[in-house]
């Protein structure tokens, strides 16, 4: 059983409609989708945006369904050098970069209790995401940190200094959650975002014209990299 994750309605909705064999259980508000994709035993869920609602929705699914492994999917805002708009990242590891406990001599994104800032997604799924994703779309598939935090990033000085303090690729709201709940469960993860924004001062608009396209471009990766899992 493998484990599909989207916040939102666009990250997920191709993924559902080429399930087959597919019931439905509810949640704490979510709805999971279970069935096949290209014949493989899957269970799909629109999580919502957040690191709350993120974290809600993998430890359900984990605790339910017992995937083998989790992908996180969607878009992003790209933050790294020479990453465009539609572009492919695949996560190297996830860090939370609204996690602050510096007053207290921590460093920026210590995650407490497990102490380690960054968390390692599993080097076995990211190999296989980005041989795949080279292969489909050639240019423009990254590998790299993903910054992930409470916020909707839409300045350019933050923006700046997510990467100057994390050096991540891209910023985005529900992955670095997932990663933890996946990590304290022993349960292998990737999330694979396609760059719907420069998280800059023109993020809003970017984000509207490009999340469709973007999001649809990660759901097709989906669906031929599940069969080499």
């Amino acid at each position: 059983m493998i484990g599909i994750i989207g916040a939102m309605t666009v990250e997920v909705e191709n993924l559902i409609a080429a399930m087959s064999d597919k019931i439905t259980q509810t949640i704490s508000e979510v709805v999971y989708y279970k069935g096949k994709i290209e014949n493989i035993d899957c269970v799909v869920a629109k999580c919502g945006v957040g690191k709350v609602a993120a974290a809600i929705c993998a430890q359900t699914m984990i605790l339910k369904y017992q995937p083998s492994a989790v992908i996180n999917v969607g878009v992003a805002g790209g933050i790294g050098e020479n990453i465009h708009i539609g572009d492919i990242v695949v996560s190297s590891g996830l860090v939370q970069h609204d996690m602050d406990t510096t007053a207290i001599g921590d460093e920026k994104g210590l995650i407490s209790g497990l102490n380690i800032i960054t968390i390692p997604a599993s080097s076995r799924l990211v190999d296989l995401v980005v041989s795949t994703a080279r292969k489909i779309y050639g240019e423009g598939v990254h590998v790299g940190v993903i910054a992930t935090g409470d916020q909707f990033i839409s300045s350019a000085d933050k923006l700046k200094n997510i990467a100057l303090e994390f050096k991540a690729s891209a910023c985005e709201m529900e992955g670095g959650s997932i990663a933890q709940v996946c990590y304290i469960n022993h349960v292998d993860f990737v999330v694979i975002r396609a760059i719907s924004d420069n998280a800059d001062d023109a993020a809003n608009i970017d984000f509207a014209a490009f999340a469709i396209s973007s999001a649809h471009k990660t759901a097709e990766l989906i669906k031929n990299i599940l069969p080499g899992i």
